[in-house]
Formats: C-alpha cells, sequence, structure tokens
C-alpha cells in the first residue's frame, strides 16, 4: 500500500493550533498596531528565557538576524569571516552583503559541522569573526571555538538558524557565542506563517545596537544614531510564533523519537549512513539526514512512492556562481563536496507517525534490494 508522505507536514501542526491562532490574529486587526507592538515584545521575552539568554531581538527574517548581528559586531568591507561552505546559502549571503569577504573552513564528515581543527591555519590580520552554522539541528563544536575567538579577539557569531531549542553541553544554542542568528522560516522546529527572525544575546551593547540597527539605525523615531535597515518582526508573525513557542520542547522531543526510530529501521540497510548525534550534543532534528549510496535515483524512488525527500545543499557555498570571485574550485573542500553529493533529507515533523516512518524505510530497502 502506497502512502503520500511530504518533507514537511505544516497542515498536521496548524490544526489543532488553528482556533488559537485565528483568534489572535484577529486581535491584532481589531487594534492595528502591526509591528513592534505587544506581541513582539512579549515575544522576545518568551523566547529570551526559552533560549536562556538575556536578550533576544525580533526582526524580519534569518538573513535579516545574520546581518544585524554582524552589522552590530561592526563587521563591514574589508573584512574576513570564517564559516562553513556547507549551509544555506543566507549565512554567507550576510557577510557578503556588508562588503566582508566569506572564507570557508571544511566540514567534520560525521556531524557536518565546521571542522574546528581548520580555523586557526585561515585567520589573518582581516578576520573580524567566525560564524558556526548548527546545522540540521546539531549543534557546532563551540569551545574549542570559543578558544580560538578569544586568543584571536576575534567575534562569534552563532548561525542558530536551524537548532531552535538544541542544546551543547547542556547549554542552549543561541548563548554559546557572542550573539546568534535564528529563522523561523515556516518549516524550521519553530515556524512563522511568513518571515521572521531573532537575535539573541547576552551582551547588552550588542542588543541595544541591533534594536537600533533592526530600525533604521533609531532608538526614537525620526532620530537616527547610525545606519540601519528595516528589519522589524510584524506583530501578526509575532503572534504566530508565540501560539507556537510552548509546544517547541514537545514537538523537538517528537523529532527525537522519530529520528531514533529511522536509524533503527535502517541499521542493517548497507550504504546507507544515519545522522552521527555528537556526544556534546542535543539534537532537534530540524532535518533527518541521511548520507547513501546513488543519492539522486533514491530520491527519484522516493518521490514515485509518493514520499517527499529533500537536498540540502546540493552545491555548497564555495561552489556556487554568485561566489565565484572568491576564486574556488572542486576539491577545494572535499568532504563538504562529498556531502553535497551523497546527503538526502526525509520526512521529518513532530507529527510523522511510526507507520509512515516505516513505510519510508521499508522503501528506502526496497530501492536498495531491487538495485543492488
Amino acid at each position: 500500500m502506497s502512502m503520500d508522505i511530504p518533507l514537511v507536514d505544516l497542515k498536521a501542526q496548524y490544526q489543532p493550533l488553528k482556533e488559537d491562532i485565528l483568534r489572535r490574529i484577529s486581535e491584532i486587526l481589531e487594534g492595528m498596531q502591526l509591528f513592534l507592538g505587544p506581541n513582539v515584545h512579549a515575544f522576545e521575552e518568551e523566547f529570551a528565557a526559552f533560549t536562556e539568554v538575556r536578550h533576544a531581538i525580533g526582526v524580519s527574517e534569518g538573513t535579516a538576524a545574520l546581518q544585524l548581528a554582524l552589522m552590530a559586531c561592526g563587521v563591514g568591507a574589508g573584512d574576513e569571516v570564517i564559516t562553513a561552505s556547507h549551509t544555506f546559502i543566507a549565512t554567507v549571503e550576510a557577510v557578503a552583503l556588508l562588503g566582508a569577504r566569506p572564507v570557508f573552513v571544511d566540514i567534520d564528515p560525521n556531524t557536518y559541522t565546521m571542522d574546528v581543527n581548520q580555523i586557526e591555519r585561515q585567520i589573518t590580520p582581516h578576520t573580524r569573526a567566525i560564524i558556526p552554522v548548527h546545522l540540521y539541528g546539531q549543534p557546532a563544536d563551540m569551545d574549542p571555538i570559543m578558544e580560538i575567538a578569544d586568543r584571536h579577539d576575534l567575534w562569534v557569531i552563532e548561525d542558530s538558524c536551524q537548532a531552535h531549542g538544541a542544546r551543547y553541553k547542556g547549554r542552549r544554542t543561541g548563548g554559546l557565542g557572542h550573539v546568534a542568528a535564528y529563522s523561523f522560516y515556516f518549516s524550521k522546529n519553530l515556524g512563522a506563517y511568513g518571515e521572521a527572525g531573532m537575535v539573541t544575546t547576552d551582551d547588552d551593547e550588542l542588543a541595544l545596537k541591533v534594536r537600533m540597527l533592526r530600525d533604521h539605525g533609531s532608538s526614537q523615531r525620526y532620530y537616527h544614531e547610525v545606519v540601519g535597515m528595516n528589519g522589524r518582526l510584524d506583530e501578526i508573525q509575532a503572534a504566530v510564533l508565540r501560539a507556537k513557542l510552548p509546544y517547541l520542547e514537545s514537538w523537538n522531543d517528537q523529532r527525537r523519537t522519530s529520528a531514533a526510530h529511522y536509524t533503527e529501521l535502517l541499521s542493517d540497510v548497507e550504504g546507507v549512513i544515519s545522522p552521527h548525534v555528537a556526544a556534546y550534543a542535543e539534537h532537534v532534528f530540524h532535518l533527518y539526514v541521511l548520507r547513501v549510496p546513488r543519492r539522486d535515483e533514491l530520491r527519484r524512488y522516493l518521490r514515485e512512492q509518493g514520499i517527499g525527500a529533500g537536498i540540502h545543499y546540493p552545491v555548497p557555498c564555495h561552489l556556487q556562481p554568485a561566489f565565484r570571485s572568491l576564486s574556488h574550485g572542486s576539491g577545494d573542500l572535499p568532504h563538504t563536496e562529498q556531502a553535497a553529493s551523497e546527503l538526502i533529507s526525509l520526512p521529518m515533523y513532530a507529527e510523522l507517525t511510526s507507520e509512515q516512518r516505516v513505510y519510508v524505510a521499508d522503501t528506502i530497502r526496497r530501492f536498495y534490494e531491487r538495485t543492488g
């Protein structure tokens, strides 16, 4: 019997919350205070408490969160920022938009996060910051990154856009570096119904800068201390996120349950490598990503059987045409490039059922049994 299983099922999450969400939106439209109002302020406080940080500043989306964090740290033209190439392009785009130069390091082939052993050799007099990416819901190895940053007087900006609620050695992401960026893109563990983001920090001065920068460099309307941007979070998105936030911890638990089940079901399929969870990590499985042979063939087969499967990310940032000016070529980051050719994302969301997971795993097994 075939099943239709999407990569992400937003309707399954929405139905039990529908009445509450529509009520909140209706209240906003009755009052017509549409941005930087009571829902934004309340959500900032609630997300700061959840993330265990002093400050959370709501912004328009995840790319803006990264850019604002970089701006608050003073990153600009001529600076260099060390990051990973195996990430969504927004990580690197935010650096380039400020006139700074992205400098790439390869990934650890087990965790797919930044290889901390490669960072120090890339540091130059122009290096201003490091952006570790907490990829697929698993934190990067932050202690050695912070030690390197301390030795060289560098900022650390966490890209926590895929790691809502993840922990590193018991501490939440978002408070491990100097400042962090979150995306609430609709498919994230905590997703808006549009675009939204957050910057988190324990640094009072950075928080003040981000608050000004997100609102055209202003702390008082029509008085602009610095050149900023329009990066404000709107009330409707904040209200949606407030409705969802109390469920995030349980949703993450359900994702971990699904991940463990997938791993068990696929443990005997030759050549298929399930995600490695680092000893330091509490993974939240924004994505469940397998390493497989004949990845593209498998993806086509899964789709033929009604299973949504994704590829994150088929072309590494250092090989994207947009970054041709950095003069990278194939072979520069071998682990990144191999991962890009072998990784496939399976359906993953809190509402995923045991029967659906079994069907996905059986379909993968059947593909390899048939093709050898």
